[in-house]
């Protein structure tokens, strides 16, 4: 309620900046009521704001829609990076800075709110070259079978943390997230030096959980890494890594394999095959959905955008 009271005491008597929209989201229905309640859903509409549901904004679920390729949020979410919360520039700031901002039309405190609104035409984001068709060609010729040597990390609920640790998530070049890789994994510390492009990481239950920061998916692809298969997957792990055209394949059955660290296995993304190579016996997990797999071949849910 603190952020909610912040906000609307910025707003009152105030009107929401010509061409900004200013979207606000009570996190429960709860909240919700009580800013009912306590006429502070009133100030929202009369500032000129859109009030939803209770929900999660402008997150990945996109309940209120997400910013386009050019547009700018400021948001109170806390998490901002590429995707999260559409195509489009992520700020994030307090609710007392997202008001004063949705007032002044530009990003302020609410101290310096101007008593003119900025004005500013709203045109469309700068087009970039259109692909080559021999770029285009490429991303669909990305194999959907693939083979390699395994690296078997037999343990369940390894979480983000575990995968790449949070001391390091100031580091936004993918190319350098790789050396960081299960670096916080006790037994597997060295991994990041050891691995070699083209390997295969086969893990246990509920692999990814924790946060959903992207960047336990990006030092695998930095890594060269080529799919990871596990029994199952935290779900915002497996979206992100969908997202980003890094392959997985979850299969409950996977123990039956018998693998151990540096065997060889084919898997059919196709298919779900998943093939020991070195007695030929095989079992079955969840192949690429449409939407996984034509991801796949776009190179990541973003490739067009950048």
């Amino acid at each position: 309620m603190e952020d909610m009271r912040a906000a609307a005491a910025i707003l009152k008597n105030r009107k929401v900046a010509p061409g900004v929209v200013l979207k606000v989201v009570p996190a429960t229905s709860a909240i919700w009521k009580q800013c009912l309640d306590e006429g502070i859903l009133h100030i929202f509409q009369e500032a000129g704001a859109l009030v939803s549901n209770p929900g999660c904004a402008g997150c990945a679920a996109g309940q209120v829609g997400q910013n386009g390729p050019g547009e700018v949020t400021v948001s109170t979410g806390n998490r901002n990076f590429p995707g999260k919360q559409g195509k489009g520039e992520v700020y994030l700031a307090s609710p007392a800075v997202v008001a004063a901002s949705a007032v002044a039309g530009y990003i302020t405190l609410p101290h310096q709110i101007p008593d003119k609104p900025a004005v500013f035409q709203i045109t469309s984001p700068n087009k970039k070259n259109k692909k080559s068709d021999a770029e285009k060609t490429q991303k669909k010729d990305k194999p959907m079978v693939t083979e390699g040597k395994i690296w078997l990390i037999d343990r369940d609920n390894i979480d983000t943390d575990m995968i790449f640790h949070n001391r390091h998530l100031t580091i936004t070049d993918r190319k350098e997230m790789g050396k960081y890789a299960f670096g916080n994994l006790p037994g597997f510390e060295d991994f990041a030096m050891n691995a070699r492009p083209g390997d295969i990481i086969v893990t246990g239950k509920n692999f990814g959980a924790g946060s959903s920061r992207q960047q336990a998916v990006d030092c695998f692809i930095a890594l060269g890494i080529q799919c990871i298969v596990a029994e199952s997957f935290a779900p915002i792990y497996e979206r992100n890594a969908i997202n980003a055209g890094f392959p997985v394949i979850s299969c409950p059955e996977l123990k039956k394999l018998g693998l151990s660290t540096g065997a060889s296995i084919r898997v059919n993304f196709e298919t779900g095959e998943i093939t020991n190579i070195e007695n030929n016996s095989k079992i079955y997990g969840v192949k690429f959905s449409e939407v996984q797999r034509d991801i796949y071949f776009r190179g990541g849910i973003l490739a067009d955008a950048l």
